[in-house]
C-alpha cells in the first residue's frame, strides 16, 4: 500500500508460507514477511520498513506519507488489541466484556475522525464546525497512519462478524465514512486479501464460545 502511494513500480509473488522458498527462508530466518533487505541489511518489524521507506522514498519524486498531526498516529492504536482479545476468548462469561472494551476503542477511534482538525475550522466564522468531513485520519489524501490502521480495520469488520456475529455500530458514522472512502481507494482496495482468505486465516485463531 505505501509502495503503491508513493508511485513505486513493484511485482507481487505470492508465497506459500507452510512451504517457503529456500531463499526467502535465507533472507530472513525464523521470521515471516512482511520484511525488507536493502544493501544486505535485513528489516524485519513492520514499524521500521514504513520508516526506512518514508525516510528512503522522498520528494521530488516520491510523496511523503508522513502525517501533519501526531494524534492521527496513536488514533485507533489500541483498536486491534482489543479486537484480539475479543475474537480469542472462549470463555462465555468474558465475551460481554471484551466486547464492550472493543467498542470503547472503536468509539474512541469514532470521535477523532468526527473532530474537525485545525484546518477545518474558520477562525474568521463564528460557528465552529460540528463534525470533520475529511476522508482519512489526517486530512483528504492517505498516509502512514492510514497504512497501518485501515488493514487492522478491515479484519476487525470481516472477522468479527463471521465469527461472533459483531458489526460495528451505524451510529459510529466515522468510521463508516472512513472505511467507505479508503474502499473507493484503488491503493487500499487492491491490495486488501479476498474476504474469504481472512476468515480462513482465522478459522483457528478465532475461538468457539462455551
Amino acid at each position: 500500500m505505501i509502495l503503491w502511494l508513493k508511485g513505486v513500480v513493484f511485482n507481487v509473488t505470492t508465497v506459500d508460507l507452510k512451504r517457503k522458498p529456500a531463499d526467502l527462508q535465507d533472507l530472513a530466518p525464523g521470521t515471516n514477511p512482511p520484511f525488507v533487505t536493502f544493501n544486505g541489511e535485513v528489516k524485519v518489524d513492520v514499524n521500521k520498513i514504513e520508516e526506512f521507506l518514508e525516510e528512503r522514498l522522498v520528494p521530488p519524486r516520491y510523496p511523503r506519507l508522513a502525517v501533519r498531526h501526531p494524534e492521527s498516529n496513536t488514533a485507533g492504536i489500541d483498536v486491534f488489541h482489543k479486537f484480539s482479545a475479543y475474537i480469542k476468548n472462549p470463555r462465555k462469561e468474558a465475551n460481554d466484556g471484551l466486547e464492550k472494551a472493543l467498542l470503547k476503542s472503536l468509539r474512541h477511534l469514532d470521535e477523532y475522525l468526527r473532530s474537525p482538525l485545525p484546518e477545518e475550522i474558520d477562525e474568521d466564522c463564528t460557528d465552529d464546525p460540528e463534525e470533520s468531513i475529511r476522508s482519512f485520519l489526517d486530512g483528504p489524501e492517505l498516509t502512514l497512519a492510514d497504512c497501518n490502521l485501515l488493514p487492522k480495520l478491515h479484519i476487525i469488520k470481516v472477522v468479527a462478524r463471521k465469527y461472533r456475529n459483531f458489526e460495528i455500530p451505524a451510529d459510529m458514522t466515522g468510521v463508516w465514512r472512513y472505511l467507505h472512502n479508503a474502499y473507493q481507494r484503488e491503493e487500499f482496495a487492491n491490495t486488501c486479501p479476498a474476504d474469504r482468505e481472512i476468515e480462513f486465516a482465522y478459522l483457528n485463531v478465532a475461538k468457539n464460545i462455551t
